[in-house]
């Protein structure tokens, strides 16, 4: 069996030769970029790796690495240790409380918007410009802007004052943090699921409109069994990657709040905390959090795919 393994494949590098050799880079890029430090972070996550312990250079001097493999030891510490919800699990509730919210924004404003844009109106390019600026602007840029806006004295606060409303402190109230981090993640992702949900409109045969509109289907009749249908391909795909990126949208905590807010942090942010944020840096628990998260999204995605799967089989 082994032989016939090997000759498929010199066959197969015989014939296919080429585009084995265009692929070779891209494989060599990621499993540098890739598949080393996910190999390496594994490992750190079995030890008690720490700055105090890790192999560093100083000077001409070699100090070698001094930590000790530890088994799973890190990993029942951050699930069920003694302040595991303080350090994991409140974070998590919250990072997926903050994926949920954001998502349904996201796509809720999204395709609000893409209906809009998708009709015959005077400036329909104009407006098509301005909506997808937020998306446009780097990501650090917009952040820094809101954070200017939503700071005590900002324009935010400004308008609710003027407006005779409360002007909560977004940037240190626990709650209004999080209200502010779901806002500027908004606005930061809408435009994405804009586009996407307008293209997926577009492909739309308008026959099937005509059709339905001739049988008096109401709009939202036609909404609901003509656009809805359309899009279920384009919205499975925006809403999965809408999912991880959120989950894992360290640059708008981050940039908001810094290393403050601990209330805020999801559980990207909280690790770059722990392996970066603190002294000494805590790499072995750093490493912990990252591959948690790495399962807990290989997770939803198989279940996630299973499910489109069975609705699939269930329309079709």
């Amino acid at each position: 069996m082994a032989v016939a393994v090997v000759q498929r494949i010199r066959l197969s590098y015989s014939k296919y030769w080429y585009a084995y050799a265009m692929i070779a880079p891209v494989v060599i890029v990621l499993g540098v970029l890739v598949g080393y430090p996910l190999v390496r972070g594994i490992y750190l996550t079995l030890t008690n790796a720490t700055s105090l312990n890790v192999g560093r250079q100083i000077g001409v001097n070699h100090i070698p690495d001094s930590f000790d493999f530890i088994g799973l030891d890190n990993y029942a510490d951050v699930l069920w240790g003694p302040t595991a919800y303080d350090r994991f699990w409140s974070h998590f509730i919250w990072t997926v409380a903050w994926t949920a919210i954001c998502v349904v924004l996201h796509y809720s404003i999204g395709l609000a918007l893409a209906l809009l844009l998708n009709r015959k109106m005077r400036g329909r390019g104009l407006y098509r410009l301005v909506l997808i600026l937020p998306w446009a602007v780097p990501t650090f840029v917009t952040v820094f802007s809101w954070r200017l806006m939503l700071a005590d004295g900002g324009a935010v606060n400004g308008l609710l004052g003027f407006l005779h409303l409360p002007e909560p402190g977004w940037l240190s109230d626990p709650l209004a943090q999080k209200a502010a981090a779901i806002l500027v993640n908004t606005w930061v992702g809408v435009p994405f699921m804009m586009i996407s949900l307008l293209g997926g409109l577009q492909s739309i045969p308008q026959e099937l409109y005509e059709a339905a509109e001739m049988d008096g289907a109401s709009p939202w009749q036609r909404f609901r069994y003509v656009t809805l249908p359309g899009l279920r391909t384009v919205s499975s795909t925006v809403v999965l990657l809408g999912v991880i990126w959120t989950f894992n949208q360290f640059a708008v905590i981050f940039l908001l709040f810094g290393s403050g807010a601990p209330d805020a942090q999801i559980l990207v942010t909280w690790a770059y905390r722990l392996g970066f944020g603190q002294q000494p840096s805590d790499y072995a628990q750093s490493a912990t959090y990252g591959i948690l998260l790495l399962s807990i999204l290989i997770v939803f995605t198989s279940f996630y795919r299973r499910w489109l799967a069975r609705n699939e089989k269930a329309n079709g």
